[in-house]
C-alpha cells in the first residue's frame, strides 16, 4: 500500500515565506511549481517556476525559471518605438544561465543603435554574472537591483522606456549553492495542488460589498394641493 497523500509545507526562501502542496515528500521531490508573482513586484507581470528540492529531508523550492508574460510586455509596447531583444548564454559562480534581456526605445531607432544596445546590454549582464550566485542574481531581479544599474549605462547610448530581463532560467538548479536562509513570514502560507498556479484571492471587504440604497421621506416629492383638488374636480 502507497503512501497516503497529505499537505506537505514546501519553504521558499527567496520569497521569504512557504507553502501546502497535497502529495508525499517522494512524489513531489524533483516536481515543478509555477507562481504568479506580479504583485510582490508592483503590477508587472512575472511568472516564476520552482522545482522542489528535498534538501535535508525538508522539501524547498528554487526558480528554475523567471518570465515576463508576453501579455504585459504586449501592453506596455507603444507605437514608434523599437524593440530591443537578444539571448546568450552566461556564467555564474556556480552554474551556467540563460538571460533574455528586453528593452524598449523611446522613439525609433537605426539599426546600428539597436545593436549598440544590445551589445551593451549583452557586457554589462556577463560582467554582472559573473561575480554573483544564481540565486543571488534572481534576489536581484525580484528587487530590481540589476535593472537600476543595468539602465544608465544603457540610457547613455540612448533613452529606454522598458529595461528589464525578459527570461533568466537554467537546467543545472540541482548545482546552485543553496544556502537556506531563515523564513521570516513562517505563518504565511498558501495550499496549492501540485503544479498549480499559485494566486491570492482578495477577500471582500465592507467597502467593497454594494450598499442598500433607501429613499428618504425627503426625497419623495409629492404634488401641490391645488393640484390635487384640479384632478378630483376633473373626475367628477
Amino acid at each position: 500500500m502507497g503512501e497516503r497523500k497529505k499537505f506537505v509545507v514546501i519553504e521558499i526562501p527567496i520569497l521569504g515565506n512557504q507553502v501546502r502542496a497535497l502529495g508525499t515528500p517522494a512524489n513531489l521531490t524533483d516536481k515543478t511549481l509555477k507562481m504568479d508573482l506580479s504583485k510582490r513586484v508592483r503590477g508587472k507581470g512575472l511568472n516564476v517556476t520552482f522545482q522542489i528540492i528535498n534538501n535535508e529531508d525538508k522539501l524547498v523550492a528554487y526558480p528554475k525559471k523567471m518570465e515576463i508574460t508576453k501579455a504585459y510586455l504586449r501592453r506596455i509596447i507603444r507605437t514608434r518605438t523599437d524593440n530591443v531583444e537578444d539571448s546568450f548564454q552566461a556564467d555564474t559562480k556556480d552554474l551556467k544561465i540563460t538571460l533574455k534581456p528586453f528593452l524598449i526605445t523611446r522613439k525609433k531607432v537605426s539599426r546600428a543603435v539597436r545593436k549598440n544596445l544590445r551589445n551593451t546590454a549583452r557586457e554589462f549582464l556577463l560582467e554582472y554574472s559573473r561575480g554573483k550566485t544564481y540565486l543571488e542574481i534572481c534576489g536581484d531581479l525580484l528587487e530590481g537591483t540589476v535593472q537600476k544599474e543595468m539602465l544608465p549605462k544603457l540610457k547613455k547610448v540612448y533613452p529606454l522606456a522598458f529595461c528589464d530581463i525578459r527570461v533568466i532560467e537554467t537546467k543545472e538548479i540541482k548545482d546552485a549553492k543553496l544556502e537556506l536562509p531563515e523564513i521570516k513570514e513562517a505563518a504565511s502560507e498558501e495550499v496549492v495542488e501540485e503544479n498549480e498556479t499559485v494566486e491570492i484571492v482578495k477577500e471582500p471587504t465592507s467597502e467593497d460589498k454594494p450598499k442598500k440604497v433607501t429613499k428618504k421621506a425627503k426625497d419623495v416629492k409629492e404634488e401641490p394641493v391645488e393640484l390635487k383638488e384640479e384632478k378630483n374636480a376633473n373626475k367628477e
